[in-house]
């Protein structure tokens, strides 16, 4: 099917709907991957899907409807807009964005689409190979994924969009076992339209290896509180997690303890604290980043923290309405089966001033720690597992050690912070989920941080 019907249809199935307002998205994708578990392919696979779906808003609320079969669009609609004139209570209203027509291409280097599926075998079979290879390793995994997408959106104020990104994910872990102890080391990398970060990840393979080796005979680090280094990567899936969805708007209305704690012009931490969100920051072509989110609104940069004072949230158009702000561009869908909510896009702590080394320079007795394997968060407490950790010792960085967990209020973890570095870092890796909706495309980033009085625990 053309471009011109997609929309010449979208348009006529809009243009006679009873409802204060529809928007339509359909949706072209194609998606490849590759699991393996120890040396055994587990799972290959290409999958391509055509759909979309149809949000109606009536005074009090939305109707939703999703379809596979372009011929079903008027009938979806007509359904979605009957069960938006069903509901009752308080009306609903849209924050007012200005109607837009645009047709963005992908962020393209390497198309992931054009590597066979044998040629990424042939690539994730080495990498497998060398970590199963090394001596003291009882298995590894790889898990490899790539989706080309294309949105035709299209709503009743008269915006129209097509978008289209090429998404590319990859993980490599190694587990070491030695006398009942049980160790893991991992590295995750995604990209936004290059494949070819993924041919070169043989060192990463051998280092990811001899670490979870090397973790067994590490001594493990007492619990307590100590002044602590974050790398670039930790202390990015940091503020994600433990700030940023409390940034996002619909958490907020919704929870009154929120709304109390998310007050703009709260202090959250010192001076030099800023945090930004946005589809168009730090740098262009992060997995995160887009035109335009999916309610037709454009990506743009939304401070969030302003030299420690709490100056924005994240916002839906709905959601910029009920609480008399901005849209923010950040109403996103993982896919036509879902209506779009509030969600993150390029999340990072911005630079400070000096190295990673200024900030260790002062630590007498305190622990570096990087990457992540995983946490939970609870409104404002969190518990986040560090993939590796390092004491630091006069001032310098000392032996390796057992890895170890962070825990503690977000914003007293906020205030203790009291050093960032200015080597600003995206983390690219992994995704995000909410709702049902994993994993989404967004980036993380940082520089070095150093937190005074962070409680430490085994992992």
């Amino acid at each position: 099917m053309t471009t011109f019907n997609y929309r010449e249809q979208i348009q006529e199935a809009i243009r006679n709907s009873e409802a204060r307002y529809v928007e339509i998205r359909i949706e072209e994708s194609e998606s490849r991957h590759l699991r393996y578990r120890s040396k055994d392919l587990e799972d290959i696979g290409r999958s391509s899907a055509l759909g979309g779906c149809v949000r109606a808003l009536s005074s009090a609320g939305w109707g939703f409807s999703s379809f596979n079969n372009l011929s079903e669009l008027k009938g979806k609609v007509a359904l979605a807009v009957e069960q938006a004139n069903v509901l009752s209570g308080d009306p609903v209203n849209l924050a007012e964005v200005e109607p837009v027509v645009s047709i963005e291409g992908p962020t393209l280097v390497e198309d992931p689409s054009r590597v066979s599926l044998s040629e990424k075998k042939n690539i994730l079979d080495s990498y497998v190979n060398t970590m199963m290879g090394t001596e003291g390793v009882q298995s590894a995994s790889v898990a490899y994924g790539d989706s080309n997408k294309r949105v035709y959106y299209g709503n009743s104020e008269g915006t129209y969009l097509e978008q289209e990104r090429v998404d590319i994910n990859l993980r490599l872990s190694a587990i070491a076992t030695k006398n009942g102890d049980v160790q893991q080391s991992g590295v995750s990398l995604g990209s936004l339209g290059d494949f070819s970060f993924v041919r070169g990840m043989s060192d990463e393979a051998q280092e990811v290896a001899d670490k979870s080796i090397a973790m067994l005979s590490a001594p493990s680090i007492e619990g307590g509180e100590y002044t602590v280094v974050l790398d670039p990567i930790l202390a990015g899936v940091f503020i994600h997690e433990a700030f940023g969805h409390l940034s996002e708007a619909d958490h907020i209305y919704t929870e009154p303890k929120l709304q109390e704690i998310m007050q703009l012009g709260r202090r959250f931490g010192g001076n030099i604290l800023n945090v930004v969100d946005g589809a168009t920051v730090p740098q262009p072509g992060l997995r995160g980043s887009f035109s335009y989110d999916d309610e037709g609104v454009p990506g743009q940069r939304t401070q969030l923290i302003h030299e420690g004072i709490l100056v924005g949230r994240l916002h839906s158009r709905e959601t910029a309405a009920k609480l008399g702000e901005r849209p923010t561009g950040n109403a996103r869908a993982i896919s036509y089966r879902f209506a779009p909510i509030v969600r993150m896009t390029n999340t990072y702590i911005e630079p400070g001033k000096g190295s990673a080394e200024d900030l260790i320079a002062d630590v007498k007795d305190g622990v570096y720690v990087k990457n992540w394997y995983g946490g939970m968060t609870s409104m404002e407490m969190f518990t986040f597992s560090a993939g590796e950790a390092y004491r630091i010792r006069n001032g310098k960085i000392a032996e390796l050690c057992k890895p170890v967990m962070l825990s503690g209020n977000v914003f007293t973890t906020l205030q203790n912070i009291d050093g960032i570095a200015g080597d600003l870092e995206m983390n690219q890796g992994g995704g995000c989920g909410k709702a049902g909706q994993s994993p989404l495309p967004v980036s993380n980033g940082s520089p070095h941080i150093r937190i005074q009085n962070c409680l430490l625990s085994g992992a």
